[in-house]
């Protein structure tokens, strides 16, 4: 949802707890490693990596910024780091033009964690008198980029929450889990570069420096590639959906013309779909089966109603246009991009095993396994079904039809196989005027998730984005 703007109690409270984390900075500063060379270093470290940060559509950037910050925590304390962190925001607000709420929250946030975590290092280091020849030294400082990260997040993101009224807990799971590989492995580089700066001094921020671009560079793309191939995901999806949904409403409008056909469609689809599942076909043979057998009569928009209704015995130019709606069916679907397999089945529906079927004469394994599927069900049901343009006959006499063409003109394997779901009442269609054909073709409108918001940790870019 859009987000909203802070009251002005907010926008007040967050000027009192700033100038609050201030007061804190100032009170420590004599505690803090004032080396200027070091702490000029790292500033230039935090605004380059900002200002160069990388930034996708969906608003994520993300630079090494937070990482050079940590290391002013660590090697200089909390005041340095925290003068750093508002420096940082104050120099790329020029490049993001912040709104001045978001703003206001980016430095407050950025005084926040590196002082905290600055406080939290060396509060620890002299209690205990650790020194950076012990162990346990680099340990706390990949404990220190944790307690800075948990910081920095539950404070952007309590604000974003706050604004767009949605869930921390959410927030937490779509945001931050997804990043937390990529912030370990930066917490790990941390200390990495804090050992090397105790063994050689400030000759290792050189390699620190070159690493620091590589490897955020690569993280970048790795998220521009990531979207990019979300935005492909999603709009295939939607392009099927959009597919689905246009064949959809040809078959509600045949159905507007003869419910017969749209009821005999969705018994078809759902005998054809069994089929294919007791026949050990796969999951996406199955989905295909029964979207070709929902549309295999769509062909049918040529017959005028007279044929369709049935009420008149039919002449021989009507059974020729009717031996036409295969090839009719297969022109429409083929021309819906992606449905050339579908189109193929729909084509070869009424072809028979002995050769004898329309509208090209193909012979037994030349039919495609998925329309003599099809062709079992569609003449089940074309005997049995009460709107059919014939008497209906009994499930038994109906099966030992099947089972007289089994071989001339029906798939002996596939009768055996419908008939064992007959006879074991495996399937439940009814035949009845109440086809449930809404049911079968909302198996095939699946519809993609929605995109799920994502936000950068430690400053905003419109509703919010990370540093």
């Amino acid at each position: 949802m859009p987000a909203e703007r802070p009251t002005p109690l907010i926008i007040i409270a967050e000027l009192v707890m700033f100038c609050a984390v201030a007061v804190a900075a100032v009170l420590t500063a004599s505690e803090a490693n004032w080396d200027l060379a070091l702490f000029g270093i790292l500033l230039g470290f935090t605004a380059f990596s900002d200002l160069t940060a990388i930034e996708t559509r969906s608003r994520l950037k993300t630079s090494g910024s937070f990482l050079a910050l940590v290391l002013a925590m660590v090697l200089l304390g909390g005041a340095p780091a925290a003068v750093i962190g508002v420096l940082t925001i104050l120099a790329g607000w020029p490049r993001w033009r912040d709104a001045p709420h978001y703003l206001l929250n980016n430095l407050l946030t950025y005084a926040t964690f590196p002082l905290v975590g600055g406080i939290f290092f060396h509060g620890v280091t002299s209690a205990f008198e650790i020194s950076s020849a012990d162990l346990f030294y680099y340990t706390l400082v990949f404990a220190t980029f944790l307690v800075a990260l948990a910081t920095n997040f539950s404070m952007i993101g309590a604000y974003k929450c706050y604004l767009e009224r949605s869930s921390f807990i959410v927030n937490v799971r779509t945001v931050l889990v997804p990043v937390l590989p990529s912030e370990l492995a930066a917490a790990l580089m941390t200390v990495g570069v804090a050992f090397v700066y105790t063994e050689i001094g400030l000759a290792g921020f050189t390699l620190f420096g070159i690493v620091l671009i590589i490897f955020f560079y690569l993280i970048g793309a790795l998220l521009l590639s990531q979207e990019r191939a979300e935005d492909l995901e999603q709009r295939t999806k939607q392009l099927a959906s959009f597919q689905v949904g246009m064949l959809s409403a040809l078959l509600r409008t045949l159905d507007l013309r003869d419910q017969m056909t749209a009821r005999h469609s969705a018994a078809v689809a759902r005998y054809s779909r069994a089929i294919a599942q007791r026949a050990g076909f796969s999951r996406e043979q199955e989905e295909l089966v029964h979207i070709a057998a929902l549309l295999h009569d769509i062909g049918k928009f040529i017959l005028p109603d007279r044929i369709l209704k049935a009420n008149v015995p039919l002449t021989d130019e009507d059974w020729m246009l009717i031996r036409r709606h295969p090839q009719q069916g297969a022109r429409v679907v083929a021309s819906v991009d992606g449905y050339g397999p579908i189109a193929e089945i729909i084509l070869a529906h009424h072809e028979r095993i002995d050769g004898k079927g329309y509208p090209r004469g193909l012979e037994g394994d030349a039919i495609p396994e998925l329309a003599r599927i099809i062709s079992v069900a569609d003449t089940y049901d074309v005997m049995t079904a009460r709107d059919s343009y014939r008497t209906p006959v009994s499930t038994y006499d109906a099966m030992q039809e099947l089972r007289r063409v089994a071989g001339a003109q029906l798939d002996a394997r596939f009768v055996d196989i419908f008939i064992e779901l007959l006879e074991g009442k495996d399937i439940n269609f009814q035949h009845d005027e109440a086809a449930d054909f809404e049911k079968e073709l909302a198996l095939e409108s699946r519809i993609a998730e929605t995109a799920k918001p994502v936000m950068q940790l430690g400053r905003f870019q419109s509703p919010v984005g990370v540093g």
